[in-house]
């Protein structure tokens, strides 16, 4: 059976990488992106990939549902940059929430089972390691969007019987990655200034603590979403954590590697949770999760891919709050 699976932000990392595993895998691809923080020429070009350029939360769907038959959708859209949202309340919001009120509605109505990418950032500063069974209490808007996405599609699934999953991914790391946006993505950030021959930026003393995961030990647990598992919330990452200055050092190494020079500049601290990195016990229990990333080696395959990068504009977004805006972002 021909599988088709919808998938928003088709032109991100999670994106680019699921549409090209399934398609590999002998589904079809519907991808749906307005190409505001991916790139066209990152998703696949197969016969069984159909693209629209869409902007979600103001542009028309259902005729995309219409055209197609779609067995399961993969929500991936979103504007992640935890440390901005305070700032663009409107477009965070507008972006994580009005966003994903259309796909939520016409899961419903044609009953499609929906896949929800959540966020670490719901959980805020908790005990660490995060389990799936704590309440969430989100310590900025991006995390609060996430949570009332979730909170929403849990009503659904209650009022209306959706069948979902919710998937809580965090710090996710590989080619097709987002690196010229300022404001998230941090080791992505790190290998693109020293590539411009710009220090890394470390806030605060660099002690905080995350977790990185290479986007290709989530392909198969992903697939398995799309036909079992219903309902249930995942934790999905690496179990390892690392300093953010541990970090830093690492795409220095890497860059040393390749007769490139690196420096790391500490700046002000910013509003943010300073230990975030979650268990995976469940997701390794029930979907087989197996990561196995090794930072180092995976910062070296994402900084040569980098460098055969052609050069594309540093994304900056207009502010709606500027009180108290950190001096690296004016």
């Amino acid at each position: 059976m021909n599988k088709k699976v919808l998938i928003t932000g088709s032109a991100g990392l999670l994106g680019s990488h699921l549409s090209k595993y399934l398609l590999a895998k002998g589904y079809s691809v519907i991808g749906i992106d307005d190409l505001s923080g991916g790139y066209e020429d990152f998703q696949p070009k197969h016969d069984s990939f159909v693209f629209y350029k869409r902007c979600l939360g103001k542009d028309e769907i259902f005729d995309i549902f219409e055209a197609h038959d779609i067995d399961c959708v993969f929500h991936f859209a979103a504007y992640a940059a935890e440390g901005l949202s305070p700032f663009i309340r409107r477009y965070n919001y507008q972006s994580n929430v009005m966003a994903s009120i259309d796909l939520i509605n016409e899961c419903i109505n044609r009953d499609i089972k929906l896949v929800f990418t959540s966020s670490m950032a719901v959980y805020g500063d908790q005990q660490v390691p995060f389990t799936e069974d704590m309440v969430p209490i989100p310590p900025d808007p991006y995390g609060i969007a996430k949570y009332a996405v979730e909170l929403d599609i849990l009503q659904a699934n209650q009022q209306f019987d959706l069948q979902y999953n919710i998937i809580r991914p965090h710090n996710v790391l590989g080619p097709y990655q987002n690196i010229w946006d300022k404001y998230r993505n941090a080791i992505g950030i790190f290998i693109r200034r020293t590539l411009d021959g710009l220090p890394m930026l470390v806030y605060g003393d660099g002690k905080q603590t995350r977790a990185f995961s290479d986007i290709k030990y989530y392909m198969e647990p992903f697939e398995k979403l799309i036909s079992s598992h219903n309902n249930e919330t995942y934790n999905i990452g690496s179990n390892k954590h690392y300093t953010l200055t541990e970090a830093a050092n690492l795409v220095g190494e890497v860059s040393q590697e390749h007769d490139i020079k690196y420096q790391i500049q500490y700046a002000e601290s910013r509003h943010e949770v300073k230990h975030a990195y979650c268990d995976h016990a469940k997701a390794e229990r029930e979907l087989q999760f197996e990561d196995k990333t090794i930072l180092k080696d995976l910062i070296r395959e994402m900084f040569i891919w980098a460098i055969n990068q052609k050069p594309r504009e540093i994304i900056k977004m207009p502010y709606e709050v500027n009180k108290n805006m950190y001096s690296f972002w004016q």
